[in-house]
């Protein structure tokens, strides 16, 4: 007669992970040792690790800063092709949707800074810089693609926040530059709607100057480049040449309070007091131009 050989106990419990104690697990992290389910596991330069002690090197580890106090973001420069998206995605709009509406809700021309009137609606000034003229195709595709070339160079090099920063206030500024040096809008003559983001790339323009001068790098190419487009703004009619001067001023202007910032623990918070600093000198020009 035969008999059966009962099974041996087990010599050692089951490995379980810590954050799934229903799981066996017999990967251990390379570590702290503890075992992973493949849910927790998070690939290594050797071996893998648990998300626990991935969290805790992110903690721990300083972030990596540019050369102006920005976090470094490998990669594509998404703040660049958010711009470049939203403009096209509004160009679309602007053929689609009926009546002209988009442009009549976003659009600017200094009709709409006239509180006597009753039209004061600031935001104009920085919606119309992500609009652009539907009679001339090549008013996007040349905007888009010198945002694209200085995106690229200014994104990485600021930061994206930074970056924005400078965006956002140099479209700001071609505004607040038109309004300044037009006259204001008189009842019987016409309306001249200013759209597109010339005046926020003329601010690149400014803000890649400045910090190229104060990095001690070569600056000719880019005096020829300001100079050639800015002729074109007095040669071309309907250029808003006003627009291009507002902005590259104040891309300048941006980038110099983000450039010059003193290092130290401070220099986050003294950029943004001058970022913002630069956004009420904006704000003040615009009140006093149209309260005249």
């Amino acid at each position: 007669m035969s008999y059966g050989i009962p099974a041996a106990e087990p010599s050692a419990q089951v490995p379980v992970c810590p954050r799934h104690p229903d799981r066996p697990s017999y990967v251990s992290c390379q570590r702290c040792g503890r075992p992973a389910c493949p849910e927790c596991q998070r690939a290594a330069a050797v071996g893998f690790q648990c998300v626990d002690c991935v969290n805790e090197t992110k903690r721990s580890t300083p972030a990596v800063r540019s050369v102006y106090g920005g976090a470094v973001a490998a990669g594509k420069p998404l703040a660049t092709f958010s711009i470049i998206a939203a403009c096209a995605l509004l160009y679309v709009l602007q053929w689609v949707v009926p009546n002209d509406a988009v442009y009549q809700t976003l659009g600017y021309s200094n009709i709409y800074a006239q509180p006597q009137l009753g039209l004061f609606e600031p935001w104009r000034m920085l919606t119309s810089a992500f609009l652009h003229s539907q009679g001339f195709i090549l008013h996007i595709v040349l905007n888009m693609y010198m945002l694209w070339i200085f995106g690229q160079a200014l994104e990485p090099l600021l930061g994206r926040i930074r970056f924005l920063a400078v965006y956002l206030l140099s479209a700001l500024g071609g505004s607040v530059g038109y309004l300044l040096l037009t006259p204001l809008y008189v009842p019987g003559q016409p309306i001249y709607g200013v759209v597109g983001a010339s005046g926020a790339i003329f601010g690149l323009f400014g803000a890649m100057l400045l910090v190229q001068r104060q990095r001690g790098g070569d600056t000719r190419q880019l005096w020829i480049l300001i100079a050639i487009n800015g002729a074109i703004g007095f040669l071309v009619p309907q250029i808003a040449w006003q627009a291009h001067l507002g902005g590259l001023v104040t891309g300048a202007l941006a980038a110099a309070v983000i450039a010059y910032a003193p290092r130290g623990p401070r220099r986050e918070l003294v950029q943004a007091a001058g970022l913002v600093g630069v956004l009420i000198l904006l704000v003040v020009a615009t009140t006093v131009r149209v309260s005249i």
